[in-house]
C-alpha cells in the first residue's frame, strides 16, 4: 500500500482580477498567479517554480513585490484576510499577517515602502480599511478609513513614496489623498483642490509628482495636490453596429493602469493600447512619444478580437529593458522598450510572453500515446495542442462556436472536437486545424478516441454513439442512461467501455455488440468522473455524495467517505497510484489500494473545481485542468520511486500532418523567390556599376578640392600665429596693470578694516560692565524671593495638619455606625431565604403532577401522527413517480421531433453543397488542363534562362569580392552623409523660422508707421480747420456753424469704441514683440555658444593639420633622397634603362633585393599618410561648414572620399 507522489512541474495560464497579477522578481524571473499557486517563471529557461496558496483561504486578491526584490507579499482572501510573505530565494514563508481591525474579507492592494521594510494593505469593502505594518514584527503602526463615510466609494490602490517610508497615496472612485505616517497616526495632506472624478490608478513619477489615470481617459499630474498638467488621451478605435454599418462615434477610454520608470511613464488606455510618455526638456512635463498595441490574433475566427483585451496591469524590468502587459483575457505581452524607441516611425507591437494561454472555463482534455501531446478545448472557443515535454504550445485555433469536449488520437495527427453545432474530426496539420469529416451531434460533451484508435465514442444526449475512425459508420449505439452522461472511459485492451452520468448509474458495455453487461446505479449520487483499472475488472467513480466508489462485478466493494465532493478520478496505467480532483481545486493522492477510512495527501493546484484528469501513457504526468482555465502538469511516482519506464529506443513519433495543396503552394513560392533572388542580383550589380561610376567621378572633383583648400588653409595658419603672438603681448600687458590695481586696493582695505577692528573692541568692554551689574542685581532679587517662599510654606503645614486631626476622628466615628448596621442586614436576610425555601417546595411539588399529565398525552398524539406520515409520503411518492413519467415522455418527444427537423435541414443543405460541388469541380478540371499547356512552354523557357544565367555567374564571381568592399566604404560615406543632411537640415529650418519672425516684425512696424503717418495728416488738416474758426470769432453766429461742421468732419460716433480697441491692439502688439525680442535674444545667446564650440574645435584641427603637415614634408624629402640613391645606385651598376625600365626589371638581372623591400615599404608608408590626410582634410571641412553656416545660402552636402583600390 503506497501514496502516490505528485510535484507540479508546469501551470499553463494566468488568474486575471488580481491587483499586481505580474511583477519583476529579476531581470530574467517574472512572477504572476495561476489557480492557487504564485508562479516565477524564467524567460530565457523557460523554467517555473511555484509559491502553492494556503490550505484554507478563497483565492488571491493581491500581490506585491519588495523593492529590493528579495520579498513577495501575497493577500489572500478568507473569512479573516491574511497577507503571507515569502522569501523568494528560498521560496519560504517569512510571516504571515492576520489584523483583527478589518470587518472585510479581503484586500485590494498592497505596497513595500522604498526600504522594504513596512507594508501598506488597503482592505476591501464595507469599510475600507488601510493598515501600515512593520511586517518583520508582525505590529500594526497605524490604522485609518480611507473611504468618504458618506457614499462609501471603492478604493482601487495604494503606493509609498519612492524616496519617503512615511508618505501614501491612495486612489478610487472619487477618492484621491495623501497620507502621512507621525507618532502612531496617518493623517492626511495634500487635499486635492479640484472637482472629484473617478480615480483608477496612479504611480509616483517623482519624489513630489503623482500620475494618475481616470475611466474619462484623462491623465493628471499632481504635483503636492495641486494640478499642474493634465493629458486627455484621444480615443481612435470604431464600434460596430451592424453587420456593414461602423459608427465613428468615440468612446471615452478608461485608463486601466500606469506605471513609472526613469525616462517617462506608460499607461494602458483603451482596447489593447499602451501609450508611452517621455520627460521633456525641461523634465517637469511629458510628451506622448509612442503607442504599443497588442498584434491581431491570426489563429482566431475574429484576429482583431485580440486587439479589444483591456490591459489590466503594467510592470517594467530592474533595468527598464522590458515593458511586460497582463490583459483581462489572462494572456501576457511583452515587448523591449530599446525597440520601442528605434522604430519612432512605425507603431510598435507586443509580442505574446511564454505562450497564449485559455480564459475561459477548460472542458475537455486528453493526452496522446504516439507523441508527447495534451489536447485541451475551451468556452474559450479554443482548442490548443501542448507538448509537455517542452512545455510550449505546440498549435492552436479559435473557432466560431464553442468547444465542449475532445479527444485526442493515439498517432497524435487527428483531433476530435465536440462543438456546440456539430461533431468534427480535424486533421492536425503543420501550422493549423482543419476539420475534414462532420458529423451531426449538437452539444457533444463526452468524447473519445480507443486507446488503438480505431474506434471513437462520442455522447449523442443519453446515448453513446461508437464510430469506425476509418469509415465513420456509426457501429454501435449505447442505450440505458437516463441522464447526462458525464464521463465515459475504453478498458485498456478496447473490449470494454465503462460509462457514468448525472443519473447516478455506471455502466459497463461490451464493446463489439453493444451489450451491457455490468451496471452500478445510485439514485442520490450524480456521478461526475470515473477510472478504470488495467486488467479492466475494477472501476473507480467519484460524485456528489462525497465519496470514491471501488465497483467490480457490479457491486460497490469499497465507499471512502471524504470532506470534499470529487469532481474527477485517474487511476495510473500500472494500477498503482490513484488520483481524484476536488471541487475546491485541489489534488490528492489518496492510498492504494483503498481502505476504510480513507488515507491521502493534498496537493494546492487550481482554484477551481477541476473538471479533468488524465495521466500520460508512460505513467510519468500526471495533466489536470479546471474552470479556473489552468492546465497543470504534475510528476508522478509512487512511494518507492518506481514507474513505468518508457522504451527510449521507440521514442516520439516524428511524423507531421500537410496538404498537397500547401506543400504545392511552397515549392511555387521557393521557386518564384529563387527567380526573384537571380534577378535582383543582376539588377543590383547593374546599379553598382553606375555608383562605382559616379563615385570616382566625385572623387576626382573632391581631391582637386581639398588640394586647394589645403593651399587656402597653409596661408590662414601664418595669419593665426601672427595674431596669437599679438594677443600674447597685449595679455601680459593687461595682467601687469591688474597687478599693480589688486595691490593698492589690499593695502586700503587693510587700513580701513584695522580701524573698524578698535571700535568694535571699545564696544565690547561697554558692553561687558553693564552685564557685571546686571548680574549684581538678579543674586540680591533671587535671595529675597527665596525667604518669602520659606515663610508661606511654614504657615501652610500648621494650617493642613490641624485639618488631618479633625477628619480622622470623624472617620472612627462613621467606622461604629457602619458596623451596627451589618448585624442588622444579616439578621433580615435570613428570615427572608427560610420563607423563600418552604414557597418553593409548595410551587414544585404542584407543576410535576402536570407536567406527568402533559407526558401521557403526547405520547398518545406522537403514536396518530406517525400513522399519518406514513399514508402521507407513500401517497406523496406515487403522485411523483406519474409526473416524472409524464415530464420524461414529453420531452423525449420535443427532442425527437427537434432532431426530425434538424435532420431534414441538413439532408437539404447537403444535397445544396453536393451540386455546387460537381460545379466547381468541373471548373478546376478546365483550369488544371490549361495550366499544364503553360507550365510546358514554362519549362521549354526556364531551359533557356538556366544556361543564360550559368555563362552570367562565370562573369560575375571574379567582381563580387571588389563589390563588397566598395560597398562596405559606400555604406560607411551614406551613414557620415545622412548625419550632416540632418544637421544641415535643421539648421536651415532654424532660419527659416527666425526669417519669418523677422518679416512679422517688419510687417507690424511698417502698419504702426502708416498709421503715424494717418494721425499726422489728420491732425494738420484739424489745425486748419481750426484757424479757419477763429477766424470768426467776432462773428458767434458763424462760428457756431463752424464749430458744428468741424465737429461733424472730425467727431465719429464710435470714437471710444475705436481707441479702447486700438489700446487692447497695442497691449497685444507690445506683448509679442517683448515676446518675439526675449526668443531672438535667447536665440543669439545660443549661437554665440555654438560658434565658440565650433571656433575651439578649428583651432585644435588647425593644430592637428600644422603637426601633420610637417610630417608629409619630412616624408617628401626622405622620398626624394632615396629616389637619387637608387638613380645613384643603377648608374654606377650601369644598368640604368634610357626607355623606362622599372626596378623589377633590375631586380630580375642584379640580385639587389634588399633595395626593392625597402622601396616598397616607404611607398607603402606614402600611401597609409596620403589616405590620413584626405581623412582629416575632411573632418576639417566639415567642422568649417558646420560652424559657419551662410544665412542665404544652402550648406553643399559634405561627402567623405573613397579610396581608390591600390
Amino acid at each position: 500500500m503506497s501514496i502516490g507522489i505528485a510535484q507540479a512541474r508546469h501551470i499553463f495560464g494566468l488568474k486575471s482580477g488580481i491587483s499586481g497579477n505580474i511583477c519583476y522578481h529579476d531581470e530574467q524571473t517574472i512572477l504572476y498567479p495561476a489557480g492557487a499557486n504564485c508562479i516565477l517563471y524564467n524567460i530565457d529557461q523557460k523554467v517555473q517554480k511555484f509559491i502553492p496558496g494556503t490550505d484554507k483561504s478563497e483565492g488571491m486578491t493581491a500581490v506585491t513585490v519588495s523593492p529590493n526584490r528579495r520579498y513577495v507579499a501575497i493577500a489572500e482572501k478568507g473569512e479573516k484576510p491574511t497577507i503571507a510573505i515569502y522569501d523568494l530565494h528560498s521560496l519560504r514563508k517569512r510571516k504571515v499577517l492576520s489584523p483583527q481591525e478589518m470587518q472585510s474579507n479581503e484586500y485590494v492592494s498592497l505596497a513595500f515602502s522604498p526600504d522594504s521594510k513596512y507594508l501598506v494593505g488597503q482592505g476591501g469593502k464595507p469599510d475600507y480599511t488601510l493598515l501600515y505594518w512593520t511586517w518583520e514584527k508582525s505590529k500594526v503602526m497605524a490604522v485609518t478609513k480611507t473611504t468618504n463615510p458618506q457614499n462609501n466609494p471603492p478604493i482601487y490602490q495604494v503606493t509609498f513614496n519612492p524616496q519617503d517610508n512615511t508618505q501614501l497615496c491612495v486612489v478610487g472612485n472619487g477618492i484621491f489623498k495623501h497620507f502621512r505616517y507621525s507618532e502612531g497616526n496617518l493623517k492626511t495632506f495634500n487635499f486635492q483642490k479640484m472637482e472629484p472624478q473617478n480615480y483608477l490608478c496612479h504611480a509616483w513619477v517623482s519624489e513630489e509628482r503623482v500620475i494618475v489615470g481616470t475611466d474619462t481617459g484623462r491623465l493628471l499630474l499632481f504635483e503636492a495636490g495641486e494640478l499642474k498638467n493634465e493629458f486627455h488621451i484621444s480615443p481612435k478605435e470604431e464600434r460596430k453596429t451592424g453587420e456593414d454599418d461602423i459608427s465613428h462615434t468615440p468612446i471615452n477610454p478608461s485608463i486601466t493602469a500606469v506605471v513609472a520608470y526613469s525616462k517617462g511613464f506608460a499607461c494602458a488606455c483603451g482596447p489593447g493600447t499602451v501609450h508611452l510618455f517621455e520627460k521633456t526638456d525641461d523634465k517637469d512635463f511629458f510628451k506622448k512619444a509612442r503607442e504599443i498595441k497588442i498584434p491581431p490574433d491570426n489563429n482566431s475566427a475574429d484576429p482583431s478580437k485580440s486587439q479589444q483585451q483591456i490591459i489590466m496591469c503594467l510592470t517594467v524590468s530592474p533595468s527598464e529593458e522590458t515593458l511586460v502587459a497582463s490583459t483581462d483575457l489572462s494572456q501576457l505581452y511583452s515587448i523591449t522598450l530599446s525597440s520601442a524607441d528605434l522604430g519612432k516611425g512605425d507603431q510598435a507591437q507586443f509580442e505574446v510572453l511564454a505562450q497564449p494561454f485559455h480564459y475561459g472555463q477548460i472542458m475537455g482534455l486528453d493526452v496522446c500515446i504516439r507523441k508527447p501531446l495534451i489536447a485541451t478545448c475551451s468556452m474559450d472557443r479554443s482548442v490548443r495542442i501542448w507538448n509537455y515535454e517542452t512545455c510550449n504550445l505546440e498549435l492552436y485555433k479559435e473557432f466560431a462556436e464553442e468547444a465542449y469536449s475532445i479527444a485526442l488520437h493515439p498517432s497524435g495527427l487527428y483531433v476530435l472536437v465536440g462543438f456546440s453545432d456539430k461533431l468534427r474530426l480535424m486533421n492536425l496539420l503543420i501550422d493549423d486545424i482543419r476539420a475534414f469529416k462532420e458529423l451531426t451531434i449538437r452539444g457533444c460533451r463526452e468524447c473519445s478516441f480507443s486507446n488503438g484508435g480505431h474506434y471513437f465514442a462520442a455522447v449523442h444526449g443519453n446515448v453513446i454513439q461508437i464510430y469506425s475512425t476509418t469509415t465513420f459508420e456509426n457501429v454501435n449505439n449505447l442505450k440505458g442512461h437516463n441522464g447526462k452522461v458525464r464521463s465515459i472511459v475504453w478498458s485498456a485492451d478496447d473490449s470494454k467501455i465503462v460509462s457514468c452520468g448525472m443519473d447516478g448509474a455506471v455502466y459497463e458495455w461490451e464493446a463489439a455488440t453493444g451489450k451491457r453487461v455490468g451496471e452500478s446505479v445510485l439514485k442520490s449520487c450524480s456521478y461526475t468522473g470515473v477510472s478504470i483499472t488495467p486488467d479492466g475488472k475494477t472501476t473507480f467513480t467519484v460524485g456528489s455524495d462525497k465519496t470514491l466508489k471501488e465497483i467490480s462485478n457490479s457491486q460497490v466493494l469499497r465507499e471512502v467517505p471524504t470532506e470534499l465532493a470529487m469532481s474527477n478520478v485517474a487511476l495510473s496505467h500500472s494500477g498503482r497510484m490513484l488520483f481524484t480532483g476536488t471541487v475546491k481545486g485541489t489534488l490528492w493522492s489518496m492510498k492504494f489500494p483503498l481502505t476504510i477510512p480513507g488515507e491521502w495527501t493534498e496537493h494546492q493546484g487550481h482554484g477551481n473545481p477541476i473538471t479533468k484528469m488524465k495521466i500520460t501513457y508512460d505513467d510519468q504526468y500526471l495533466i489536470t485542468a479546471s474552470e479556473d482555465a489552468t492546465v497543470i502538469l504534475w510528476k508522478i511516482q509512487d512511494k518507492e520511486g518506481r514507474g513505468m519506464k518508457r522504451d527510449k529506443e521507440v521514442g516520439w513519433a516524428e511524423e507531421i500532418l500537410i496538404t498537397k495543396s500547401d506543400l504545392e503552394e511552397k515549392n511555387t513560392m521557393m521557386g518564384e523567390l529563387k527567380t526573384r533572388v537571380d534577378e535582383l542580383k543582376m539588377e543590383n550589380e547593374y546599379q553598382l556599376r553606375l555608383k562605382d561610376m559616379n563615385y570616382n567621378e566625385k572623387i576626382k572633383e573632391l581631391t582637386e578640392k581639398f588640394i586647394q583648400e589645403m593651399e587656402s588653409l597653409k596661408t590662414k595658419n601664418q595669419v593665426l600665429k601672427t595674431d596669437k603672438d599679438k594677443e600674447e603681448a597685449k595679455h601680459e600687458e593687461e595682467l601687469s596693470e591688474v597687478m599693480e590695481k589688486h595691490a593698492k586696493e589690499l593695502q586700503d582695505l587693510e587700513s580701513a578694516n584695522n580701524q573698524k577692528l578698535m571700535l568694535e573692541y571699545e564696544k565690547f568692554q561697554e558692553q561687558q560692565a553693564k552685564m557685571m551689574k546686571m548680574q549684581e542685581e538678579y543674586d540680591r532679587h533671587i535671595q529675597e524671593m527665596d525667604e518669602s517662599k520659606q515663610r508661606a510654606l511654614e504657615e501652610l503645614t500648621e494650617y493642613y495638619e490641624t485639618k488631618i486631626q479633625e477628619m480622622t476622628s470623624k472617620l472612627e466615628q462613621s467606622n461604629d455606625e457602619a458596623r451596627q448596621q451589618n448585624r442588622e442586614y444579616d439578621e433580615t436576610k435570613r428570615q427572608i431565604e427560610e420563607d423563600a425555601d418552604r414557597e418553593i417546595l409548595d410551587i414544585k411539588n404542584k407543576y410535576e403532577r402536570r407536567l406527568r399529565d402533559e407526558k401521557e398525552a403526547t405520547m398518545r398524539l406522537r403514536g396518530e401522527n406517525g400513522i399519518m406520515k406514513k399514508k402521507f409520503t407513500s401517497l406523496q411518492k406515487e403522485i411523483d413517480d406519474h409526473k416524472e413519467e409524464i415530464r420524461r415522455s414529453l420531452m423525449d418527444k420535443t427532442r425527437l421531433n427537434n432532431m426530425i427537423q434538424n435532420l431534414e435541414k441538413d439532408i437539404q443543405g447537403l444535397k445544396k453543397e453536393i451540386q455546387e460541388r460537381d460545379d466547381t469541380i468541373q471548373d478546376k478540371e478546365k483550369r488544371i488542363y490549361d495550366l499544364k499547356k503553360k507550365n510546358q512552354e514554362l519549362e521549354k523557357f526556364k531551359f533557356v534562362l538556366d544556361y543564360k544565367i550559368k555563362e552570367l555567374k562565370k562573369q560575375i564571381e571574379p567582381r563580387e569580392n571588389d563589390i563588397k568592399n566598395m560597398k562596405e566604404q559606400i555604406q560607411e560615406m551614406e551613414t557620415e552623409l545622412e548625419r550632416f543632411h540632418k544637421q544641415n537640415t535643421q539648421l536651415e529650418l532654424n532660419i527659416t523660422e527666425l526669417r519669418q519672425k523677422l518679416k512679422a516684425t517688419d510687417k507690424e512696424m511698417h502698419q504702426e508707421r502708416q498709421k503715424v503717418r494717418d494721425v499726422e495728416a489728420v491732425v494738420k488738416r484739424f489745425k486748419t480747420d481750426l484757424h479757419n474758426c477763429v477766424g470768426y470769432i467776432q462773428d458767434p453766429k458763424m462760428l457756431k456753424e463752424s464749430i458744428k461742421a468741424l465737429y461733424q468732419k472730425h467727431v465719429q460716433e464710435d470714437i471710444t469704441e475705436s481707441a479702447s480697441v486700438d489700446a487692447d491692439i497695442q497691449k497685444e502688439y507690445s506683448r509679442q514683440r517683448e515676446h518675439l525680442e526675449r526668443s531672438v535674444a535667447s536665440l543669439r545667446k545660443k549661437l554665440t555658444k555654438d560658434s565658440e564650440i565650433h571656433r575651439a574645435d578649428n583651432v585644435r584641427i588647425m593644430q592637428e593639420n600644422v603637426s601633420l603637415i610637417k610630417e608629409i614634408n619630412d616624408l617628401r624629402r626622405e622620398l626624394k633622397i632615396a629616389r637619387t640613391q637608387i638613380h645613384d645606385f643603377e648608374a654606377s651598376m650601369g644598368l640604368h634603362n634610357r626607355e623606362g625600365g622599372t626596378v623589377n626589371s633590375v631586380a630580375l638581372k642584379v640580385p639587389g633585393i634588399l633595395m626593392e623591400q625597402d622601396l616598397e615599404e616607404r611607398n607603402k608608408v606614402i600611401e597609409m599618410q596620403k589616405i590620413e590626410i584626405r581623412r582629416l582634410r575632411s573632418e576639417m571641412q566639415g567642422f568649417e561648414t558646420g560652424s559657419r553656416p551662410s544665412s542665404s545660402t544652402k550648406l553643399p552636402p559634405v561627402q567623405y572620399p573613397v579610396e581608390s583600390s591600390a
